[in-house]
């Protein structure tokens, strides 16, 4: 094997340098590599040829208009809106032809639309301007001529040579030159970039870390060859030749331990040296500015589609009334008035013409039924509330001080339609808070105590405590394997002062760790306690203090750093008498293969019963190296390193040559412990109807026992295996006809819920477990290019298990499973949790992302459309936010489309009698203001304040969730009824009204009017009482659809009526001196001076509204659903109250409120504050008649119980 790794090595050796031989003739013109001149220096003559580099400055533009482009391109994208677009048509059309309305009806609606979004969105571009300024003008320090010189931050350019001193932001992204540390390294916070608070380690580069002073660095002759500006904060590409002037070029490989980025903070290090690579709007900062790909929600989607039917009912009443107009005017007796002086010629030229003007014409005096402040209002309550997540004060944690964070408000109501819930394991269900509890060397394990995890272990003979008497070999073996924890890892010693996160001695001097992983960190305390004291690096050497307190160093010579898809890493080490060893952790999967020597039995046997315990495990093996062996590794290393294509290709390959044929040491397990609340929350999503999968890279066994602890599975749950050891046993066909069998004949005849996988009895109780390697096979398409038929026998089994656990998963894999359920045929609504980066993937491919603000660093947040600090957080994110954001934009919609239906069909009734002349029923006043003013804030107000039910009832009444389920508020049933009901009450405003104008009519004084009947009221006092119909009635409707009422709802609603009625008082009584004429002077008063009007009012506005509270009555009683059953249950509650009573008396009618949900834990404590209350005894097995104080269900209580607690709160004490 060493033979073959010799000769690949040299094979990329000379690769490698005739690439280097032709860099010269092109390489730096690649598209995706760019060259740095350091200081502008140009490389010595016969190296690298010069040339002249154009790259941007380190001006940052975050803004997106300036002054000149302000107006043509926010105009521009305003009317890329289909809406917007839609009524400037609608307005050009009323300039360009003779329409019945004025432009003025849609023109000042469009107008207010466009001016506010352009105030809103100029104003918020104003403050980029600003900020951008103030961050572009800031003073850097860069040298030149080896002297600093200051300059503002927008003049710096590629190639300079920054200096930056501690508390700063670096300016731009640069390559780590040197620090004031004799290390060349630097501590960092990327909080502004990332989230992650915790200090970071940066390394300077090896050849020029001891350049300390300007004078020095400005003598640095080099280039730089790097990617092009990529957007991944994590991964950087690229390496760095050192010219000399005797010597040949030295390259070195440059990685993002060696790149300070954009907005990260130096910290703890009094100053830096870094030569600048990107910067402006290329540096990595700048680039993920770019949002994300949009979503769009189930309502959304329902509401366009509900536009374009309302847009199709326009258009066919827009023909149908041209038609009839055509035919109407057929006959020359109702053709065009005679004072026209048409000729015949002229009546029958342009017929064509006249018919498509009238078209036109109706189109606009019914464009009303497509509401364009409904695009308004709908942004607003979005924007509005999502504020009430940031603000809610039960889902912020104390523990790291953050709330919840909204990052995109378009998906408010898409958390009430959650089918799937796809959640991560680690960090996620788990607190990622590692506590090493044992570890396994050569199958004997080491532990402090005989007690671990509080559970006491089945066999003491297995059990070989570290005071325990070993042989000498096991002794050296045991060393080693504690020496392998105290070197294989990339933790960082660091001062008190430097971090937060503390660990102390038992002789009380403190040794903060840091890592990037958890697990890390428990290793290397784990085995403190066990006597060996990881102290630090310095100078490439790492230090440990081993049990006799000697300090022992050993040269670090490699590191072969972790990843997923290895799920390993190592370290190859020098000793002090020369020996070189290569130590690799990771996990059991990835190690035990590469193993040849070792007591592998013993220890996969306590590796997996480990795992069964829910530990943790991570197994340890080693290598030793010779010289030779080593110097081909260095050299495969260096070469894979130093590629600028494809280098994490050629690194993965070069890893999987050098960690092979190891010697197995042991293994070691850690605990990490449940969050708090998590099964809870768990078993309220799965009674919501929710399908809960956690996808995780853990052990099955591992993973299987946290899903038995979070309440996925229960005991009585009967598990199936979709694994690679049963599939090697059996084909995969084989396997899945067999357990979509068993599952449809067990499950066939009993009753499924609609929308949870769960029988409702508890006979067959179905789980599945499923890897990775199978998941591969059955993704995998058919040989014939198609779709394998597998994956909907896998869909069909995993919709009857009520969990699903997918361990080994990849992160590319964990993405592949979402978008498998999301393209099913049931198109359900999806949601990914996780916390870490590897959830990224998933996250972005569901329909809701949501990102755990966790250890594991802020990708998952960063990438997310919310943010929680808690897995517990997202029962109340679903089952209270989001139940109550899609009950309150499933009624903004069906009701804005109610009440213009409502608006928009007496005007065309009304064509019918009046000769389909395009005569308006509405003056132009009410017809502008109907959607801005009359009647939107009421049900702005509603859809941000609404709770048909109490928080506490939806959080203790999962099922309630399952009322919304499927989008059911906007089906096109709903859609359908809304409509017909606006459509009847439309009919009932206009025949009404015309049946009042039809017979006599009084004034005030009590005169019959029959002649000056239409002087009195005539076309404007006909249509105001529609229209006062028609207002007081949709806003009547929504207070009758009103459940909580606050002093907001009542000012809002009945502040609207008061105010048209104070404008139409105004419109009618005054002559307004830029109108031409005053067709309304004196309309509204003359009318309702009759009381005939209002008894209409009043009688219509009745008839309007009975239908819709009949129809509620009814369906409440006949067919109700969960919530108002409950509804009826509180309610019912309030009823039965009891009061306080005299000692020794009988109680009263009820007058307390029983709250019927207090735990029974809960009703044990009484609080000091609660008052008393004293009751007869009764007689033996006599029954409470007071069920709603002591038990709903109506229990007995034998009268020696002599005192009893009840859940009945504070107020009450029995």
């Amino acid at each position: 094997m060493w033979a073959e790794l010799r000769k690949w090595a040299e094979q990329a050796g000379e690769g490698w340098r005739e690439r280097r031989a032709q860099q010269c003739v092109g390489e730096e013109n690649w598209v995706d590599s760019r060259t740095v001149y350091i200081g502008h220096r140009e490389p010595p003559p016969g190296t690298d040829a010069y040339i002249v580099q154009n790259y941007p400055d380190n001006r940052i533009v975050s803004s997106k208009y300036t002054f000149w482009n302000f107006i043509p391109k926010n105009l521009f994208e305003q009317f890329r809106r289909i809406a917007n677009f839609y009524f400037l048509i609608i307005f050009l059309v009323q300039l360009i032809i003779d329409t019945p309305t004025s432009p003025v009806t849609s023109g000042l609606p469009l107008f207010f639309v466009i001016t506010v979004t352009a105030i809103k969105q100029g104003y918020e571009d104003w403050l980029r301007h600003k900020a951008d300024n103030a961050v572009n003008r800031c003073p850097v320090h860069v040298i030149q001529g080896g002297k600093v010189v200051q300059k503002q931050s927008r003049k710096l350019q590629v190639g300079d040579i920054v200096m930056t001193k501690e508390n700063e932001t670096f300016p731009c992204d640069m390559v780590f030159l040197s620090s004031s540390s004799d290390d060349g390294t630097c501590f960092v916070t990327t909080a502004s970039l990332d989230g992650e608070s915790s200090t970071k380690t940066y390394q300077a580069v090896q050849d020029t870390k001891a350049l300390r002073t300007e004078a020095e660095v400005d003598t640095l002759n080099a280039t730089i060859e790097c990617e092009q500006p990529q957007p991944d904060l994590y991964n950087f590409v690229g390496r760095i030749n050192i010219y000399h002037e005797t010597e040949e070029p030295i390259a070195r490989p440059l990685g993002s331990e060696n790149v300070l980025l954009r907005g990260a903070t130096l910290k703890n290090t009094q100053s830096i040296y870094g030569v600048a690579i990107y910067t402006g709007m290329e540096t990595k900062m700048a680039l993920n500015y770019q949002s994300k790909s949009q979503k769009r929600s189930a309502v959304e989607k329902s509401m366009n589609m509900f536009l374009i039917v309302y847009l199709c009912i326009l258009i066919s009443k827009a023909l149908i009334t041209t038609i009839l107009k055509f035919t109407w005017q057929s006959d020359s007796v109702r053709d065009e008035p005679w004072f026209n002086m048409k000729t015949q010629a002229e009546r029958q030229r342009n017929k064509f013409l006249s018919s498509f003007t009238d078209f036109l014409a109706f189109m606009v005096l019914f464009n009303y039924i497509i509401p364009v402040s409904m695009y308004v209002t709908v942004e607003m309550q979005k924007f509005l509330g999502s504020y009430f997540i940031s603000w809610d004060e039960e889902m912020f944690d104390n523990e790291i001080c953050e709330g919840p964070i909204v990052n995109t408000s378009d998906l408010n109501e898409e958390l009430g339609q959650v089918e799937y819930v796809f959640t991560d394991k680690t960090g996620t269900l788990t607190e990622n808070n590692m506590e090493f509890i044992e570890c396994c060397i050569d199958g004997h394990v080491h532990v402090q105590h005989s007690i671990s995890n509080g559970q006491s272990f089945y066999s003491n003979a297995a059990i070989d405590f570290i005071d325990a008497p070993v042989g000498i070999a096991d002794q050296e073996r045991k060393e080693l394997f504690f020496r392998a924890l105290c070197l294989c890892h990339t933790v960082q010693v660091k001062r008190e002062d430097e971090t937060d996160y503390q660990k102390q001695h038992q002789d009380g001097r403190s040794s903060v760790y840091i890592s990037s992983s958890p697990d890390e960190i428990a290793l290397v305390e784990g085995v403190k306690r066990l006597g060996f004291t990881f102290l630090q690096v310095k100078d490439n050497f790492m230090e440990l203090e081993n049990p006799e307190a000697e300090i022992e160093r050993y040269e670090l010579l490699q590191i072969l750093n972790f990843d997923s898809v290895r799920r390993r890493m190592s370290v190859i080490i020098r000793s002090v008498t020369g020996e070189i060893i290569l130590f690799c952790k990771g996990a059991d999967l990835s190690i035990f293969p590469r193993v040849k020597a070792g007591k592998l039995d013993l220890v996969r046997q306590r590796v997996q019963q480990n795992a069964v315990e829910g530990l943790r495990t991570l197994c340890v093996a080693y290598k030793v190296l010779t010289s030779e062996e080593y110097d081909s590794v260095h050299a495969l290393l260096q070469n894979a390193k130093l590629a600028l294509q494809e280098r994490d290709r050629k690194l993965a390959e070069a890893y999987d040559l050098i960690e092979s044929d190891l010697d197995l040491l042991g293994a070691t397990a850690v605990e990490d412990r449940l969050q708090d609340k998590a099964a809870e929350t768990v078993e309220a999503l799965q009674k919501a109807g929710m399908k809960v999968w956690v996808l995780t890279g853990d052990k099955m066994e591992t993973a299987a026992a946290t899903c038995y602890a979070c309440k996925l599975f229960r005991r009585s749950t009967q598990l199936f295996e979709l694994t690679t050891k049963r599939i090697e046993e059996q084909s995969l066909h084989d396997v899945l006809f067999d357990l979509n069998r068993t599952i449809i004949r067990q499950s066939g005849s009993l009753p499924r819920d609609t929308y949870s996988g769960f029988s409702q009895h508890d006979l067959h109780d179905y789980g599945l477990i499923i890897d990775g390697t199978t998941l591969s096979l059955i993704m995998k398409p058919a040989e014939n290019g198609s779709s394998s038929n597998y994956k909907d026998l896998f869909l069909e089994i995993c919709r009857n298990c009520s969990g699903v656990l997918c361990c080994r998963m990849a992160p590319l894999q964990k993405a592949q499973i979402v978008k498998l359920i999301k393209s099913s045929k049931e198109h359900p609504i999806t949601l990914a949790i996780g916390d870490g980066a590897n959830d990224v993937s998933m996250i972005l491919e569901a329909h809701v992302g949501i990102g755990i603000l966790g250890k594991e660093g802020r990708q998952a947040a960063r990438n997310s459309d919310y943010c929680i600090p808690k897995f517990k957080h997202l029962k109340k994110l679903l089952l209270v936010h989001g139940h109550y954001y899609y009950i309150r934009i499933a009624q903004l919609v069906q009701y804005f489309f109610y009440k213009n239906v409502c608006f928009i069909f007496p005007q065309f009734l009304y064509q019918f009698f009046c000769g389909f002349s395009q005569q308006p029923l509405y003056d132009t006043a009410y017809l502008t203001l109907y959607n801005i003013s009359f009647t939107s804030l009421p049900i702005l107000l509603y859809s941000l304040m609404e709770q048909h039910v109490s928080i506490d009832t939806l959080r203790r009444n999962p099922s309630l969730y399952r009322d919304v389920a499927k989008n059911s508020l906007l089906s096109w049933k709903s859609f359908i009824y809304w409509t017909c009901l606006g459509v009847f009450d439309a009919v009932v405003f206009f025949f009404g009204a015309y049946f009042i104008f039809d017979n006599s009519t009084m004034t005030s004084n009590g005169q019959l009017l029959r002649a000056n009947l239409n002087m009195m009221f005539g076309n404007w006092t006909f249509g105001t009482l529609v229209f006062t119909v028609l207002v007081f009635t949709v806003t009547l409707k929504l207070a009758l659809d009103t459940h909580n009422w606050t002093w907001v709802n009542h000012f809002v609603i009945w502040g609207s009526l008061l105010f048209y009625i104070i404008f139409s008082f105004l419109w009618g009584g005054i002559i307004w001196p830029f109108l031409n004429y005053q067709r309304m002077y004196y309309v509204f008063m003359q009318m309702l001076s009759t009381g005939p009007a209002w008894l209409g009012i009043i009688l219509l506005i009745t008839i309007s509204l009975l239908p819709d509270v009949v129809k509620k009555v009814l369906c409440r009683q006949l067919w109700p659903t969960a919530t108002q059953k409950l509804q009826d249950i509180l309610r019912q509650s309030k009823k039965d109250r009891v009061s306080e009573f005299s000692p020794l008396a009988p109680p009263p009618s009820s007058t307390y409120t029983n709250n019927i949900y207090r735990s029974h834990q809960q009703s044990k404590s009484i609080s000091a504050d609660s008052r008393k209350v004293t009751h007869t005894y009764w007689a033996e097995d006599d029954y409470c008649n007071n069920p709603s104080l002591f038990d709903y269900s109506g229990n007995h209580y034998p009268s020696n119980a002599r005192c009893i607690f009840v859940p009945s709160g504070l107020e009450t004490t029995v």
